[in-house]
């Protein structure tokens, strides 16, 4: 065998797991990890050896290297096994699978019959059924097989946490097989310029710079497809490599060719594949990955920038067969800004599969590196609830069949009641759809090779009776059924609660229902790319369990009344709306309070004597009658007195003195009189209205008025505020010490008021004086 990096390491590996059947082993990428391992570890297991790779693609790969080392065909001592696929015989003892295939082991026999060792390959990846698969394969081991051997293998530096949750030996395998050269841009890109013609620039740099192929990474098969455009005729066969190309495209893209080799891939060409004869890595720095928004329940695919370990990753891909040289599209300075690592699958991921094999486990206390975020699994087990897979949190028959089928539980639930046909839709949803018309009739018309085979592949799991492929989509999609808003934009209320809209030229832009099986993800109103439409009846036979009428009496901020109508509800969308002409007055006054608390107090006829009263209140301190309380409290004082008001109309007409006079109650309106009298009674008896202002309680009235006058008047504690005005009426003296005012600043008003009302009673000595409301008469 070629010697390889990793060699130097499998003694200590082989170690570690004599003394503790533990390993973690961190080995760059290009060390051999992924051949060499499963190998060094025949002598050393009894029974198989399973090894967790997570892309179908390097599954194949590893085998067939493994295979070849050992001079057999695929199947005998080493094999495969992934869904849709398997090459395995009774002298299997590598078996290299893909992730989801250790679960369904684990969920039959949690004590793995047979296997002596699980290897879980590139799990720097952290998806979700690796993060799974380990959390499984933990508990099983510590219950039921302690004997198990487990080796964690990853490409990065970032071993520490699975190595400290499951107190494993790490070993390091130093190096890649061959040096590899960084060369960043000196600059940006020039602004403007489209990506696909970055990658195309460098790619011809690599292709001038270095012998050998190049390996180029783009984000997703759109821009593969631009990119190849852009080169044209550059001298090299250009072959595209993703997820979705069909398998015998994918080994075309890996082989050597007859001359010189672009390959332009996604994240597929990260690990675990060598690319014969690449001596260069063009990194266009993006990413595509998938986020779940667990508020709306869409996953959205986001393009993000590289972390600095999967450039690693990347970079490394030069390094397997000679010297390379690696072309990066950033400048050296912005790698700074660059994050360390990728977030975890399981932090983003939609989790309604993961909620339903917990449920099948029958425990969610398990040993996760990172632990799901408790809203997505929240939403997920809603989802499976919904969808009949649990009832009170706990797994039903209908869902242990559904997370028996490979598949996401909402196809797996059509598929199980959707009849004959479901497998031919199931298998268009479960492959990636061409782009093409919003009506998924198109793409059902005109299937894939891979949806085709796919389909084939699930037509043994129908059960149910025949419906049309519009009723098995709203199984699939309970909570995105649409019922199209009024007017003449195509929008649609899902009935799930979010919303969802179309282009006016859409195909399905006039449709009153649909079903939408492919949202984009906005959180605002998501656009739909594929759905069908459903008739009325059609919906009503495969959800009738689910539509029932409901009473509902609210208000209406948009007409601003209340509201009571009788609704036949299926989730969040109303199948038909009449009005509840018997609404009980109680739930319309409740209605009415919702109302004047989204309006505000304003909205109220506050006359003087209710401010008056209110302001008194206040200044008592009997209660509190700060807007915010009342608003709180609106059915305790408030709702009595309402008197049938549903409209802002109405609320404008009403006087809230008497439902605040209620609140304060008899007792406290009798000593609301003595602590915050509504008058100041002067000393010729006329009562004049204080005004509890903001600041404190003000009385106005003519200085001649109060003459006499030896004590200052108070409310409760607190002087009362006299604004004392001339015989016009103006203000000539404010006070708060009326003696202060008669012994200081009086005899400076009565200098300058003498002269201007002569006919009136200016005093020399106000305090026995006797007051009066009148001028002195004619001489």
């Amino acid at each position: 065998m070629t010697p390889l990096p990793i060699d130097d390491a499998l003694p200590d590996v082989i170690a570690a797991l004599r003394e503790t059947g533990l390993c973690v082993l961190q080995a760059p990428p290009g060390a051999g990890k992924t051949t060499r391992v499963p190998l060094a570890l025949l002598p050393e297991v009894t029974g198989r050896i399973v090894m967790l790779e997570p892309r179908r693609l390097a599954a194949r790969a590893a085998a067939a290297r493994m295979a070849e080392t050992l001079g057999e065909a695929v199947g005998a001592t080493v094999g495969y096994r992934m869904r849709g696929a398997t090459e395995i015989s009774r002298a299997t003892r590598i078996e290299v699978v893909t992730e989801g295939i250790l679960t369904r082991m684990l969920q039959a026999d949690p004590d793995l019959p047979g296997v002596g060792a699980v290897i879980f390959d590139e799990f720097h990846e952290r998806s979700l059924n690796a993060d799974l698969g380990l959390a499984l394969t933990w508990e099983a081991r510590g219950a039921l097989r302690p004997d198990l051997k487990l080796v964690v293998m990853s490409a990065t530096l970032d071993a520490e946490p699975v190595a400290g949750m499951l107190g494993a030996p790490i070993v390091t395998s130093a190096g890649r097989a061959f040096p590899v050269a960084q060369r960043w841009r000196d600059r940006p890109p020039p602004q403007g310029q489209r990506f696909e013609a970055q990658v195309a620039g460098l790619v011809r740099e690599a292709l001038e710079a270095v012998p050998g192929d190049v390996l180029a990474f783009l984000p997703g098969e759109g821009e593969i497809r631009r990119c190849a455009a852009v080169l044209g005729e550059c001298g090299a066969e250009v072959r595209p490599l993703y997820g979705a190309l069909p398998f015998a495209e994918q080994q075309a893209a890996i082989r050597p060719g007859a001359g010189r080799k672009v390959v332009l891939a996604t994240a597929i060409a990260e690990t675990s594949l060598t690319i014969e004869g690449v001596r260069a890595v063009v990194d266009g720095g993006l990413a595509r990955r998938a986020r779940f928004d667990p508020g709306s329940g869409m996953t959205r695919l986001v393009t993000e920038r590289v972390t600095r370990a999967e450039a690693a990753q990347r970079a490394g891909r030069a390094g397997r067969v000679a010297e390379g040289v690696a072309f990066l599209n950033w400048t050296r300075g912005e790698e700074g800004g660059m994050r360390a690592f990728p977030d975890p699958e399981i932090a983003s991921a939609d989790l309604a599969g993961l909620a339903l094999e917990l449920a099948v486990w029958g425990s969610d206390d398990l040993a996760f590196l990172t632990p799901p975020p408790p809203p997505a699994l929240a939403e997920a087990r809603a989802l499976l609830e919904g969808l009949g897979a649990l009832s009170g949190g706990r797994i039903t028959d209908h869902g242990r069949a559904l997370a028996a089928m490979p598949l996401h539980p909402r196809l797996a639930h059509m598929l199980a009641q959707g009849g004959r046909g479901a497998a031919r839709l199931a298998g268009v949803l479960s492959v990636r759809l061409p782009p093409g018309s919003v009506d998924l009739s198109e793409a059902l018309r005109q299937p894939t090779r891979e949806a085709r085979t796919e389909a084939k592949r699930l037509a043994r799991h129908e059960a149910g009776p025949d419906l049309s492929d519009a009723q098995r989509l709203a199984l699939a999609y309970p909570d995105r059924i649409g019922l199209r808003r009024p007017g003449d934009a195509p929008r649609w209320l899902l009935s799930g609660g979010k919303g969802a809209r179309m282009e006016k030229g859409d195909a399905l832009a006039g449709a009153r229902l649909i079903v939408a099986c492919d949202l984009d993800g906005d959180p605002t109103e998501a656009r739909v790319r594929r759905a069908l439409p459903i008739s009325e009846a059609e919906l009503r036979a495969v959800a009738a369990d689910r539509i029932a009428w409901v009473e509902i009496c609210q208000w209406s901020a948009r007409h601003r009344r209340v509201e009571a109508r009788r609704r036949e509800m299926l989730g969040a969308i109303a199948l038909d709306d009449r009005p509840w002409t018997e609404a009980p007055e109680d739930a319309v006054a409740q209605a009415a309070c919702t109302g004047v608390r989204a309006l505000g107090l304003g909205c109220l006829d506050w006359t003087r004597r209710a401010r008056l009263l209110r302001a008194r209140i206040a200044a008592s301190g009997f209660m509190d009658v700060s807007d915010a309380t009342l608003l709180g409290s609106l059915e305790d004082w408030l709702l009595p007195f309402l008197d049938g008001a549903r409209d802002a109309d109405a609320f404008g007409r009403l006087d809230p003195f008497d439902a605040l006079q209620a609140r304060l109650g008899w007792d406290a309106a009798r000593r609301l009189d003595e602590v915050a009298p509504a008058h100041y009674r002067t000393p010729l008896g006329r009562k004049v209205p204080i005004d509890y202002g903001p600041d404190t309680p003000t009385v106005s009235l003519r200085l001649q008025e109060v003459l006499g006058e030896t004590r200052h008047p108070h409310v409760g504690a607190t002087p009362l505020r006299m604004e004392l005005l001339s015989p016009a009426q103006r203000p000539v003296a404010i006070t708060q010490d009326l003696p202060g005012f008669w012994s200081g600043a009086y005899a400076d008003v009565r200098r300058d008021m003498r002269g201007q009302y002569p006919r009136h009673l200016w005093p020399e000595d106000p305090t026995s004086a006797t007051p009066t409301t009148r001028a002195k008469p004619r001489s």
